[in-house]
């Protein structure tokens, strides 16, 4: 598995538009029947933490 992690600090302008391009993403696997799951907990995580 991964072992090495990645932080990223976003402005409010950077974090909204990574949230609507995995909307699209995510939008875009229903479409073609692809489950979601991860895409979902990646999405959960980034808002989760834009809240703050």
């Amino acid at each position: 598995m991964f072992s090495k992690k990645t932080k990223l600090k976003l402005t409010d302008f950077e974090c909204n538009l990574l949230i609507n391009g995995m909307n699209e993403f995510r939008n875009m696997l229903l479409a073609e029947g692809i489950t979601t799951e991860d895409v979902d907990d990646l999405l959960i995580k980034i808002i989760s933490k834009s809240e703050r």
